[in-house]
This record gives structure tokens, C-alpha cells and sequence, in this order.
């Protein structure tokens, strides 16, 4: 840390329109984050979740926020602990649901309806938080319903990565990710679907050699009304280019089916 104080203000420079500035989690971590400003706010709010490795600022996640920006939404966006500029250690999914809680508490201030949308380990996050907490709706990326990777060479990698101390130290100096040593072994995402009260859209790609896109089906089927599944032909793992219409579209979605209040 340097000797300026981030909680103070907003920083310069990032892409016209964007604010950017820090949070502030429960168990008192400070995550950097990015707030995209529509020209013509309609009073909707995204919060947009990036996966493992990734950041606020990764083309990938900059590339929905536009797209979801150009929808009318306001879209909060930020760094995960453990990851680069933010303070904490990446529990993969775990305690990051206190990073999901942050950003929504940040969301509110622009409008009453907040989206979840998350990727992969942001996906958990949003789930975890979703079953506990209310909001407008959920869209979900490229998510595991169960705590089993398949046997692909992929896969492997990302055990290594994660579960190794040579593989943390590899994370954190090639990707900028600082793992955790333990996790809690907290309930698969699965069973968090289930508990969810609010819109829930299931997004995967059928060229997804990480996670499979069976996985998303058992989440929709775990899933209650109003539920969407979109297996999207072709696409890889996480935000994709193919990702962002259908991201689009299931925010959209989302919100023509929330729950009146």
C-alpha cells in the first residue's frame, strides 16, 4: 500500500463515463471498483462479477458493462479479493459472496433494481449471495452446480493452480491472484439455485471444456419459476464475445419477470 488513502474520493483515468473508486467488505477489506454511468439511467443497476484471474478493468468484463451500460443499466463492477489491486485472499467462491454484498450495498445507491450477474467463480459468489439475500434477478456464466471438475486437461491445470502451494505461488506472481490455504467446504452451488427466490438465468457455452455445459442444466433444473436456460452454441468458458447479447438479453429477461414488491 502506498501512503494515499483509497477510501478517499474517486480515482482518475478508466474509460468515459466510469467512476472509480474502492469498497469497503464486512470483514473490513477494501476492493477496488468501477461504476459504468449510462447517458440515460432508466433506474436499473447491474452488479457484474468477474471470474478467477480476471479484475474490473479485464477487456472481457469491460466488454459486458458497455454492452449492459448501452442497455440503460448503470453497471457496479470490481475487483474480487485476493485479486490484484484489491486487499484479501481469493477463497474461490466462498467468503466472496461478502464482496457480491459490498458492490450491492454500492448498487442501491443508483437504483432499487440490482441484477446479479456473475462468470464462473463470480458465479458461485452471486449464487451464495442470492440465496440469502433479495434481488431483481440472477444471470449466471459459465457456473459448476457441484463441486466435481471434469477429467479434462483443463481442469487439471486449474487443480494444480488452486490446490498446491507451487500452483498458489504460480497464481499469485503470473496472475495476480492471492489464494487462500483452506476453504470451508460450503454448500455446491447446486443447492444454492434452489434456495434463490428472484428471476434466475442459466448461461453456458456448449464449447466449454472446463466446466461443462451439463452442469447448467442441473442448476436450471434445481432452479424455481421463472427460470431461463441459454446453452450457447460453441462458446468457451466465462464472458465470451458470444456471451454479451445473450448477457443482454437475460438481464433483460430478469427483469420483465421480477416479483413485484
Amino acid at each position: 500500500m502506498n501512503g494515499t488513502d483509497p477510501t478517499q474520493g474517486a480515482e482518475a483515468g478508466g474509460p468515459s463515463g466510469t467512476e472509480s473508486t474502492w469498497l469497503s467488505t464486512e470483514d473490513r477489506l477494501r476492493l477496488g471498483v468501477r461504476v459504468w454511468l449510462p447517458e440515460h439511467a432508466d433506474g436499473t443497476v447491474v452488479v457484474l462479477v468477474h471470474g478467477f484471474g480476471a479484475h474490473k478493468d479485464d477487456p472481457t468484463v469491460v466488454t459486458v458493462a458497455e454492452a449492459l451500460r448501452a442497455d440503460g443499466h448503470v453497471v457496479v463492477s470490481y475487483t474480487g479479493r485476493g485479486h490484484f489491486e484489491s486487499e484479501g485472499e481469493c477463497t474461490l467462491g466462498d467468503l466472496e459472496h461478502l464482496d457480491v454484498a459490498s458492490a450491492m450495498a454500492r448498487a442501491h445507491q443508483y437504483g432499487d433494481r440490482v441484477v446479479l450477474v456473475g462468470t464462473s467463480m463470480g458465479a458461485i459468489a452471486v449464487l451464495r449471495h442470492a440465496a440469502h439475500e433479495p434481488t431483481a434477478g440472477v444471470v449466471t456464466v459459465s457456473s459448476p452446480a457441484e463441486w466435481r471438475l471434469p477429467r479434462t486437461v483443463q481442469s487439471a491445470g486449474a487443480a494444480l493452480l488452486t490446490q498446491l502451494p507451487p500452483g498458489r505461488w504460480l497464481a499469485r506472481r503470473a496472475f495476480g491472484v492471492r489464494l487462500a490455504n483452506r476453504w470451508t467446504g460450503a454448500a455446491p452451488p447446486v443447492e444454492l439455485a434452489a434456495a434463490i427466490e428472484a428471476p434466475h438465468a442459466v448461461l453456458h457455452g456448449t464449447g466449454d471444456r472446463f466446466i461443462r455445459s451439463a452442469e447448467a442444466e442441473k442448476l436450471y433444473e434445481a432452479a424455481s419459476d421463472p427460470r431461463l436456460l441459454h446453452l450457447i452454441q460453441g462458446m468457451g468458458h466465462a464472458y465470451m464475445p458470444e456471451s454479451v447479447p445473450a448477457i443482454v438479453d437475460a438481464v433483460r429477461w430478469a427483469l420483465d419477470h421480477e416479483a413485484p414488491s
